[in-house]
């Protein structure tokens, strides 16, 4: 699908402290980080609401930020709170009642070789309008023969640009077969994530979901777990393994860009049945909707309002 970039950008971009207009946020082409993939970025949300614009768990996402940036051994230099305050100004100088939010901090350019220590760091904040990331399509999701990193590769939590490399290999794969999305085994054959989501599932009116260690540490993933506790529902964290999945009563992801996605078939297998969107997803889905459209005051806290 063509995207018209115009219809995405906003008016200015923050860059190393000040507000850039979009069509001049620019960096070199010796960048440390676009030779290397060393980078970490954050993908945050914000929501129209009663009150105005709303930011969906500002202060974890940044929080993240700078765990992702110390696995690389990258100093911002900036603070979380000037952090903060800089995606506030980006989504209010906007204009967007809704979209989404991309951190990135990056080593820049004046050093090349694959120890950047002595070079810059750059942080850039943008925002645009993007809807549903997955859409609203029952979707159909392959297992990929690409397995998700191995623990003792990297730091597995960190949000590493790139990390992304994988997903995007599975990617390209999951839709030269067909397929909406992949779903990645880990190295001893357990699920273990979608290429940018965590992964669910029910069964026996109990929610299951794989264990942190060797997946992004997710803050939809964090929100639901706890959503779903408050609710009264039994929510397990242990191994999952791919036949077990095949046969659950339900399925979903989770993330910043997909926020709660119903998988409807997993490789050849109709999930629950139908493949319908199954009764405890649509009810997570539904409250998740009240609380980051600013509808249920309970998990007010996890907003950060924008005027």
């Amino acid at each position: 699908m063509k995207i018209n970039w115009n219809m995405l950008k906003t008016k200015y971009i923050w860059q190393n402290g000040q507000l850039i207009d979009w069509d001049n946020a620019y960096t070199h082409v010796l960048t440390h980080a676009l030779h290397y993939g060393s980078a970490v970025f954050e993908g945050v949300r914000f929501y129209e609401t009663p009150k105005g614009p709303a930011i969906f768990r500002l202060k974890e996402h940044t929080d993240r930020l700078f765990y992702s940036a110390g696995a690389l051994g990258m100093d911002i230099p900036y603070t979380k709170d000037e952090i903060n305050q800089a995606i506030i100004e980006v989504v209010k100088t906007s204009g967007e009642k809704s979209g989404y939010i991309r951190p990135l901090a990056y080593y820049g350019a004046g050093k090349m070789g694959l120890n950047p220590t002595g070079s810059p760091v750059d942080v850039i904040i943008a925002c645009w309008p993007w809807g549903k990331y997955l859409g609203d399509e029952k979707l159909k999701v392959c297992i990929s023969k690409y397995i998700r990193i191995h623990p003792q590769s990297t730091i597995s939590d960190a949000k590493i640009a790139g990390h992304y490399i994988n997903s995007i290999l599975t990617s390209f794969e999951s839709h030269k077969k067909g397929f909406h999305e992949a779903l990645l085994l880990d190295f001893e054959g357990n699920i273990a994530e979608g290429p940018g989501e965590n992964f669910f599932m029910v069964k026996d009116k109990k929610l299951y979901t794989v264990p942190l260690g060797r997946i992004l540490n997710g803050i939809t993933r964090a929100s639901i777990i706890k959503l779903a506790q408050d609710e009264g529902i039994e929510v397990i964290e242990r191994h999952i393994g791919p036949e077990e999945a095949k046969a659950s009563d339900e399925l979903f992801y989770t993330g910043t860009a997909a926020e709660i996605s119903a998988i409807s078939q997993l490789e050849d297998t109709v999930i629950g049945n139908s493949g319908e969107e199954g009764n405890m997803t649509r009810m997570l889905r539904e409250k998740f909707y009240n609380i980051v459209e600013g509808r249920d005051d309970k998990y007010a806290d996890w907003l950060t309002l924008v005027d």
